[in-house]
């Protein structure tokens, strides 16, 4: 029996699993609207500091009180610390008001945003992507 059979399969398989990740990523223009910009203002519920991207929480309180979650995405963990920025950094002090500028979704009534620019009620501020014109 030829060896190099079992070897070209097992290769095949571990490609094959390895292939829904790698199609499933996104880019940031084919999910966000690079052309238009949106701001929002709330607290920060929670900061998920996952890859691919990290993603900020922003609790908006609506003009009839009621408050909608906003979900703010961000480039991968390892750019951000490249930038000096910690998870800790993105949260916040408990009950700050931050604004968030960002790209909006391109699907209509998804509640999210590619995050370009996040504010903090002491003047600090983060730049997130690109510029933040």
């Amino acid at each position: 029996m030829n060896k190099s059979i079992p070897v070209f399969v097992h290769s095949v398989a571990e490609l094959l699993l390895l292939a829904p990740p790698l199609h499933a990523h996104h880019s940031v223009n084919g999910q966000f609207d690079s052309e238009s910009r949106l701001t929002v203002t709330g607290t920060v519920n929670r900061v998920e500091w996952v890859n691919p991207h990290v993603y900020v929480y922003l609790d908006v309180t609506n003009e009839d009180g009621s408050v909608t979650t906003w979900g703010l995405e961000t480039g991968p963990t390892a750019r951000l610390r490249q930038g000096g920025l910690t998870q800790l950094d993105l949260a916040g002090r408990p009950g700050e008001q931050v604004t968030a500028l960002g790209m909006p979704a391109r699907q209509e009534g998804n509640n999210s945003m590619w995050l370009i620019r996040i504010s903090y009620e002491d003047g600090k501020y983060y730049v997130l992507y690109g510029s933040a014109l």
